[in-house]
């Protein structure tokens, strides 16, 4: 079993505190993070821009693997994600993840394409942690 870790500082309050968050690695090594930076567009980073580029990465490692699978090998992948934040019930929740890719595949047919990002979409762990609808958008461009 592999595991990673992250980290998050906070200090004050919700509109007024300030935060940090860490990873294991020191590729993010106490970035800011706060109420402006997540419901606003302040300086620093969020929760949801995270789980967006860790989605990303995950689905289109997965979409890699699943094209080794089928015989294709990708010229170039870009995926972006977008988190969809909504207030629900007092609260927030995170009803809906969108990925929309566009891949250069040497030689490969738009309906097996399709397929391997399919299987990516449900078979990436990222996907299994949410509990939301996720939609994607692939495109295969010569």
């Amino acid at each position: 079993m592999i595991k990673r870790k992250g980290s998050a500082v906070w200090s004050g309050g919700l509109k007024d505190g300030k935060g940090t968050v860490s990873t294991q690695s020191g590729v993010l090594n106490q970035s800011q993070y706060g109420f402006n930076t997540r419901f606003e567009n302040g300086p620093g980073t969020n929760p949801e821009e995270l789980l967006a580029a860790a989605h990303a990465g995950c689905f289109t490692m997965a979409l890699s693997a699943q094209l080794g699978e089928a015989g294709m090998t990708a010229q170039k992948l870009e995926t972006t994600a977008t988190v969809s934040l909504d207030k629900v019930d007092g609260g927030f929740a995170i009803p809906a993840v969108h990925l929309e890719l566009v891949a250069t595949i040497p030689g490969a047919s738009d309906a097996a394409f399709q397929e391997a990002a399919r299987k990516a979409k449900e078979g990436c762990p990222v996907s299994k942690l949410f509990n939301a609808n996720i939609t994607l958008d692939a495109k295969l461009q010569a």
